[in-house]
C-alpha cells in the first residue's frame, strides 16, 4: 500500500491558508502555489541517493557527498500542474520535464490522454507527477498509468490538496507510488470540487473562468 505524507510544515501551512483564500488574486495565487511546491519538494527528495566524493577546500581536502543514483523527472499534469514547476526546478534546476495532458470523455468520465511529452531517458529517472488537486484520484491514476506504460519505474504523486476519495483511488491503483500532500481534506462534493479546497486550481492560476 502506497504511503500518504501530509505536509505539515508551518510555512507549508501558513501559504497553503493564503492559497485557500478566495480574496488571493491570480499573481499571488501563482506566487504562493510556486512557494509551496518548492517547500514541499524537500520531503519529496529526502530519499534521492548520495555518493562520496572528496574535494578541495580553502581548507583542505574533505570528503562529503553529492546526488547520485537515478535522475529526476518531473511531469506536471496539465494544465493546472503547470503551476507547480517552476517551484521544484528551483530546488532541482537538472530534472527535465515531461507533460501529460488529459480530459474527461463527457460519455464515458474517463480520463483521454490527449497529449505526452516525456524525457528520452523514462527508465532512467525517478518521475514526480504533479497537480494542485488530487479529487476523484481519475486523471492522476491515468497520468501514472501512462508513464509506467512508457516505462516508468520510480513515480510520486506530489499535490497541495487530496480529498480521501483520490487518495483512496491512488491506492488501489497504484500501491508503489507514495502520495506527498500539503492536506488532507473533508470529501468531495457533488460536482467533485473538494471540500474546502481552494475552488479551481486552474482557473485561479491563470485567471479563467
Amino acid at each position: 500500500m502506497s504511503k500518504v505524507h501530509v505536509m505539515d510544515h508551518p510555512l507549508i501551512q501558513h501559504k497553503l491558508t493564503l492559497i485557500r483564500d478566495k480574496n488571493t488574486g491570480s499573481k499571488e495565487f501563482r506566487e504562493l502555489v510556486e512557494e509551496v511546491a518548492l517547500l514541499m519538494g524537500y520531503e519529496v527528495t529526502r530519499d534521492i541517493q548520495l555518493k562520496e566524493v572528496e574535494i578541495d577546500t580553502p581548507m583542505g581536502k574533505a570528503k562529503t557527498k553529492v546526488i547520485s543514483g537515478k535522475k529526476v523527472g518531473l511531469v506536471p499534469i496539465l494544465r493546472a500542474g503547470l503551476g507547480m514547476v517552476d517551484g521544484m526546478l528551483k530546488l532541482i534546476p537538472a530534472a527535465k520535464v515531461g507533460h501529460i495532458g488529459l480530459y474527461r470523455d463527457p460519455e464515458t468520465l474517463e480520463p483521454v490522454e490527449y497529449y505526452c511529452k516525456l524525457p528520452s531517458d523514462v527508465e532512467e529517472r525517478d518521475f514526480i507527477i504533479i497537480d494542485p488537486m488530487l479529487a476523484t484520484g481519475g486523471s492522476a491514476s491515468a497520468a501514472i498509468t501512462f508513464l509506467k506504460q512508457r516505462g516508468a519505474k520510480s513515480i510520486k504523486f506530489v499535490c497541495l490538496i487530496a480529498a480521501p476519495e483520490g487518495v483512496s483511488r491512488l491506492q488501489e491503483d497504484h500501491p508503489d507510488v507514495d502520495i506527498f500532500v500539503a492536506a488532507l481534506d473533508e470529501k468531495l462534493n457533488e460536482d467533485g470540487y473538494i471540500v474546502p479546497g481552494l475552488g479551481d486550481a486552474g482557473d485561479r492560476l491563470f485567471g479563467t473562468k
